[in-house]
């Protein structure tokens, strides 16, 4: 196989294949990013061309935002019982067969099956949880610094293809600016059956950082059900569960869905809001990171009370600034550092309360309510603005709701002593 060749030869030169890996999962996540955020910028094209409502398309992609969620908590244990090999093989086919059949699709209930079902589905099995088992199997050390790479290329990759995206919908029509994503993904696919690996073992390997075998430990018997209802239990489980709901729904599901609309209505090109909504890719990536290693220095229910806060403030400024790229570029620097930065300080507390073992399916649950809340809000805010004529409203609700998030997440109590935290 070409893995085992191209193992034995980065042995040479004291490369380990984690690397190989690590990049092969970065495109991964970055592509099927691309192919869940696309949507929103094709969102006008689409109402001109089929006469669709806004609420209506706001109706097929709030069912793919809550898909994506939802596969979470059961992604991790198809990826335990198939390998990762068939599984993102599956769900990269299952995207390019969404996008390629929504280009000769005529009727509404297509675009629910094709966007919302299909792209759902395949984007939410190639998501965070993906990184994580990644990082997981194949790093001992660099294994925070892997993460935050993988959790920032997620988010980065919703925003940074979109002014590609919107010129060539603008100059070619929407379906050439799917065909550039499908491509995208082809290339993705291609890279995951000749290189992707289930384990370092399988290449007689150890996980990057480890210098001798350790016993393999028992195999966990962690159900998803039984863990949502041992979590639910807890105070802390609720308040991660709703403050990432809000999170969910003041990002993916307000920002990324209706950010082009809301600046057509102020008479903005659709390509140069799509390079606010990249320029807010750019900066998630260092933000992301950046939180990641705040989040090991500064308790993390202050961290999630400032950017919940100040997420808030500038959703609440957002109607009123000025629809220019220069009067938005200050708000999408900010925006885009804050983006999902506050996935490293809710992961950290979902591990302090729940234990290393427990933590990935938990927050697995804990990352469905966030696609919860982003699906509320995409068929919320495209129902206002059917009905009243204007995204004001909605974004005063996003608004408020962040600044409710903040007050209520430094009602978790922390233990005394932590459990620790993934390394």
């Amino acid at each position: 196989m070409i893995s085992t060749r191209l193992a034995t030869h980065l042995m040479r030169r004291n490369i380990h294949y984690g690397w190989v890996m690590a990049a092969v999962t970065f495109l991964v996540m970055l592509t099927t990013a691309c192919a869940l955020g696309a949507p929103g910028v094709l969102m006008p094209p689409l109402e001109k061309e089929f006469g669709w409502s806004t609420a209506e398309i706001s109706g097929a992609l709030a069912l793919r935002l809550i898909l994506f969620g939802a596969i979470a908590p059961f992604a991790a244990a198809l990826m335990l019982k198939f390998g990762l090999k068939r599984v993102v093989a599956c769900a990269l086919t299952l995207i390019l067969a969404g996008l390629g059949l929504s280009m000769i699709m005529r009727e509404m209930w297509q675009l629910v099956l094709f966007w919302g079902v299909f792209v759902g589905i395949g984007s939410g099995m190639t998501a965070i949880v993906l990184g994580a088992t990644v990082a997981t199997r194949w790093f001992t050390h660099r294994r925070g610094l892997v993460i935050g790479l993988l959790t920032a290329s997620s988010a980065t990759g919703q925003l940074a293809f979109l002014p590609v995206v919107a010129k060539l919908s603008e100059s070619a029509g929407w379906r050439v600016a799917l065909l550039l994503i499908c491509a995208l993904l082809g290339i993705a696919l291609a890279a995951v059956l000749l290189l992707l690996r289930d384990r370092p073992t399988d290449l007689g390997l150890l996980p990057y950082g480890e210098t001798e075998a350790l016993p393999a430990p028992p195999p966990a018997q962690l159900s998803p059900i039984t863990m949502l209802m041992e979590a639910a239990r807890t105070r802390t489980f609720w308040i991660l569960f709703g403050t990432f709901f809000v999170c969910g729904a003041s990002t993916n599901g307000l920002i990324q869905t209706h950010f082009v609309s809301l600046c057509g209505d102020y008479g903005m090109a659709a390509v140069t809001a799509a390079g606010v909504l990249a320029m807010m890719g750019l900066f998630d990536f260092f933000g992301t990171i950046g939180s990641g290693w705040l989040s090991d220095r500064i308790d993390s229910r202050w961290l999630l009370f400032w950017y919940y806060g100040l997420r808030g403030l500038s959703l609440l400024y957002l109607p009123h600034a000025e629809f220019t790229f220069g009067g938005l570029s200050l708000f999408a620097v900010f925006y885009g550092l804050d983006w999902i930065a506050t996935v490293p300080p809710t992961l950290k507390l979902t591990a302090e309360k729940f234990g290393r073992e427990k933590a990935g399916v938990v927050f697995g649950w804990i990352f469905a309510g966030h696609q919860l809340g982003a699906a509320a809000i995409a068929f919320t805010a495209g129902y206002i603005r059917t009905e009243f004529g204007a995204y004001v409203p909605a974004f005063l609700i996003a608004g408020s709701l962040c600044l409710i998030a903040a007050f209520i997440v430094l009602l978790i109590v922390r233990a005394k002593t932590a459990a620790p935290a993934p390394a």
